[in-house]
């Protein structure tokens, strides 16, 4: 999706009449008309005390409430924040590329706009790539779950967890907290890489951890949601599934791939084995079929790894 789909035909980037800031907040905004103030001064708050410099980008995502009035409303009273109202809703990994695309800052922070992050906390998590050169990307673990469908979220979040930790071979306490700040020279090469939904904060951690870049988690509380959520806990979490193994299998396909081939490789000679003793040395089709499926996957599994090897951005 381009960003001239979905940006006003009179937005233009704003024109850099003075030093660039260090820090850029993107927050996404969709039909959060009831509490994005207390967001934005929130925010607002614990930047202007940090000392960093700082733009607020906020988007708003084609609300069909009143938050886009709400934000025109208010724009006066947030110095820093800059407005990028979308002419279609494109999800919020969209919003979170285009705004990362956009942002002036070196550093990158994503947060949500519905009260659940503790966004006073953001200098925190500046700070700490300040004090840390070697990491590229602090995440926010959150230490408890407060989100709707919870019977169904917690498994679900755990299951996905334990298959990313699985493929990246890396301990990930959280897989997909919307808050996080990350280089933002870093993240270029993988921004085209974002869906647009939810799954945009677990392949940008995918991402990172398939090509080395460090990533530290700080705990962090997480409040009930305010307004309504938008997201679907059986649609979603298949989605977060498929991110995981599609971001492992663009990095490092062998992970994904050899294990599989190798399984049916050796049940496949095991039945050979059983086919000899039990057949006077003839062997089933079922059984050389199972080696040759191996064996392709096991072709199909280097071709990838070779094509992986070869892009520039890995």
């Amino acid at each position: 999706m381009s960003v001239s789909a979905i940006l006003p035909a009179d937005h233009q980037a704003s024109p850099e009449v003075e030093a660039p800031p260090y820090v850029t907040v993107v927050l996404p905004c969709y039909n959060e008309q009831d509490h994005v103030v207390l967001e934005l001064e929130r925010i607002s708050a614990a930047m202007d005390a940090s000392g960093y410099s700082y733009e607020l980008l906020v988007i708003d995502d084609k609300s069909t409430d009143n938050t886009l009035a709400v934000l025109r409303d208010v724009a006066g009273k947030f110095p820093h924040m800059r407005l990028m109202p979308f002419r279609r809703n494109g999800g919020s990994g969209t919003a979170r590329r285009i705004g990362t695309q956009e942002a002036r800052g070196k550093i990158v922070v994503w947060t949500d706009a519905d009260m659940t992050y503790p966004n006073e906390r953001i200098p925190e998590f500046v700070r700490y790539l300040d004090d840390n050169l070697d990491v590229d990307q602090v995440v926010g673990a959150r230490t408890s779950e407060e989100g709707t469908h919870k019977w169904a979220r917690v498994p679900a979040k755990w299951l996905i967890r334990m298959i990313a930790q699985r493929l990246s071979g890396t301990k990930i306490p959280d897989l997909n907290s919307g808050l996080r700040a990350f280089r933002r020279d870093v993240s270029l090469p993988y921004l085209r890489l974002l869906p647009p939904g939810f799954s945009c904060v677990t392949t940008i951690t995918m991402a990172f951890l398939s090509n080395q870049h460090p990533v530290d988690y700080l705990p962090i509380g997480y409040a009930k949601r305010s307004g309504t959520s938008k997201f679907h806990p059986f649609r979603d979490a298949r989605r977060y599934i498929l991110q995981v193994l599609r971001m492992v299998m663009y990095f490092d396909p062998l992970k994904v791939l050899m294990p599989v081939a190798l399984w049916i490789m050796a049940l496949g000679f095991v039945k050979l084995i059983a086919d000899v003793v039990r057949y006077d040395f003839r062997v089933t089709t079922s059984t050389l079929l199972a080696i040759l499926v191996g064996f392709q996957i096991v072709v199909l599994a280097l071709i990838g790894d070779l094509v992986a090897r070869s892009r520039s951005d890995t």
